[in-house]
């Protein structure tokens, strides 16, 4: 069994809360040991973290709902979740398109 420790993913949010980006996607298990949510505006945001069975917001997979990031802030979680083959998809969305968010851990396979 091998792990490999890295960036899992990266992206800039679609700026609309309710509308799931797919951070990351799992065919084998990883644990996420990072979040880093970092608010490039001079402005504060809103932001939404979820695992899930799908691309969709599952109402029991929230990690993190309306939580706030301030203006030309990073917040960093610090998580040690898992996720596997059925709870596979790493979803955020913020309230703005200035906000990022970088997912660190291990896979294992």
């Amino acid at each position: 069994m091998a792990i490999t420790y890295k960036r899992l993913g990266a992206i800039l949010s679609s700026g609309v809360i309710g509308t799931p980006d797919t951070t990351y996607t799992t065919t084998t298990g990883v644990i996420v040991s990072t979040i880093a949510i970092c608010n490039q505006a001079s402005s504060a945001a809103t932001y939404r973290i979820n695992v899930s069975t799908t691309t969709s917001f599952a109402a029991n997979g929230y990690l993190a709902y309306n939580a706030t990031v301030a203006a030309n802030e990073t917040v960093f979680l610090t998580c040690g979740f898992t996720m596997d083959s059925v709870n596979k998809y790493l979803l955020t969305s913020a309230s703005a398109a200035t906000v990022n968010f970088q997912v660190f851990g291990s896979e294992v396979s």
